[in-house]
């Protein structure tokens, strides 16, 4: 009996050829030399069939062929799950998808090992119009999800593609689905708010289901979109961030159940709570506070929007910009430094010229004391800024603050000084260090104390209302 088994393998890499080309004349001139080469296919040790080949390179006509001779490779899935529909989803090939689907429409469903159907891989890539043929073809399939919970929305927001996301979202009327969650627990917006798209977030707040439990928490911290943003990078855009996430009335998990903030309109309606009525102490205590709260200078001392957001970024710059003047004052001091060893061995090259015998060390001290305290100041902000540290309370903004408030202080004696030891003979900086320098220092510190002392007294007032609020209810309770 002759040996074909050279001949069929010799037949087999020609048609895999064939599909890399996307030659239908080859195709038709192996199955005149072998009718069974397609069945055989299943023997050999490649994990793609020819079909894969050709939906992934978008070859139509030899897609068609394949399919009219036969029909049944549609279903073959390679080592990874993948039927060829996955395939030629992923890479966007529309007229080799609508062939797919006239073959075999239930293709939609398959899953690969990672739980992902061909309208998955689509989403991912952003091709809208494979992903209008796979749902006229099956409807139903925009409701699977992957191993991970991602569902094809979400799969629209982790891989950038908005204008798919547009279509998927209008093409659905169910509030539950678009606000559905990840195995994290985390929504369409938190992700959105993770990966810092923008226009993404702009768009998901625009739709009001989703907008509507903008508030929503995830499993991973128990968290909102905007404690999201917090825990994220902080570079200006999760600044823009924030800002359209409080725009929108998207809170914080701490402030949700705070009966101190006033409840958002897109929230859901909290359980109702037991009314007590005012006793006359809060009342007389609530009177005076609104009127103390009300008086125009003290209105000057609040702060709204997104202070905190605002004066970190702030704090940021001016320190990056002292830490690199009072660097520079430091190792280039005024008068410079002596370039060469004095002959009788007294100064050494490179020493400070104010360091010497001669000059008036003492003042040159106080120069380098100031510097120096306004540097490590400076330094001591950035470290904690760009640390990562939590630093969303106004109590620690307000440390942060008398830091670079004693930085910019030091730094202004630092020049002070520094004009006293390069004009001795004419210097008048001590005139406006008394009448005008430290008068402004004292105003700007008042200030910031005065501040401090207003947000104690609205702790206070919160912690009075609760004093005066919990002992009646829990008088009535033990009645």
């Amino acid at each position: 009996m002759m040996d074909t088994s050279r001949g069929n393998e010799d037949y087999t890499l020609a048609l895999y050829e064939a599909s890399l080309d996307g030659s239908v004349s080859t195709l038709d001139n192996l199955m005149q030399r072998d009718r069974l080469i397609l069945h055989k296919i299943s023997l050999t040790s490649f994990t793609e069939t020819p079909l894969h080949i050709a939906a992934l390179l978008g070859h139509l006509q030899f897609t068609n062929a394949l399919l009219r001779k036969k029909p049944q490779l549609v279903e073959k899935v390679d080592s990874s799950g993948r039927t060829a529909l996955h395939l030629a989803c992923a890479e966007g090939h529309t007229q080799v998808v609508k062939a797919l689907l006239q073959a075999n429409m239930d293709m939609c469903l398959v899953s690969d090992q990672e739980g992902r159907i061909p309208l998955h891989l689509a989403a991912m890539r952003g091709h809208v119009e494979v992903i209008k043929e796979l749902l006229i073809a099956r409807p139903r399939s925009i409701s699977g999800v992957n191993l991970y919970g991602d569902n094809v929305l979400h799969l629209c927001v982790r891989y950038n593609c908005l204008d798919a996301l547009k279509l998927l979202v209008e093409s659905v009327n169910d509030e539950d689905f678009v606000n559905s969650k990840d195995n994290d627990g985390n929504s369409m917006l938190h992700l959105a708010v993770m990966l810092g798209q923008m226009k993404t977030i702009e768009y998901l707040l625009s739709i009001p289901e989703v907008k509507r439990k903008a508030n929503a928490k995830n499993r991973i911290g128990n968290m909102t979109a905007l404690d999201v943003s917090e825990t994220c990078h902080r570079d200006f855009k999760y600044l823009k961030i924030q800002d359209i996430l409080k725009a929108a009335g998207v809170r914080r998990s701490n402030d949700l159940n705070s009966p101190l903030l006033p409840a958002s309109h897109d929230e859901e309606p909290q359980s109702a709570q037991p009314i007590i009525e005012e006793q006359p102490a809060l009342s007389r205590f609530r009177k005076w506070w609104r009127y103390f709260y009300l008086c125009r200078w003290v209105k000057h001392l609040r702060r709204h929007g997104n202070w905190i957001d605002e004066t970190r970024g702030t704090l940021m710059l001016v320190a990056t910009v002292i830490a690199t003047v009072t660097f520079q004052a430091g190792i280039n001091p005024p008068g410079g430094v002596w370039q060469q060893d004095s002959k009788n061995g007294t100064v050494a090259a490179g020493t400070a010229i104010f360091q010497s015998p001669d000059s008036d060390t003492f003042q040159y001290q106080y120069f380098l004391y100031s510097n120096t305290t306004s540097f490590v100041a400076a330094i001591s902000v950035l470290l904690v800024v760009i640390s990562g540290f939590p630093v969303g309370n106004k109590f620690f903004i307000w440390l942060l603050t008398l830091t670079m408030f004693l930085a910019i202080s030091a730094m202004a004696l630092t020049y002070l000084i520094a004009l006293f030891l390069l004009n001795p003979t004419t210097y008048f900086g001590e005139d406006y260090f008394q009448y005008i320098f430290i008068p402004v220092l004292m105003a700007a510190g008042a200030v910031h104390i005065i501040r401090l002392l207003f947000w104690i007294g609205k702790l206070l007032l919160k912690f009075i209302r609760w004093l005066i609020t919990k002992c009646p209810a829990e008088d009535a309770i033990n009645v």
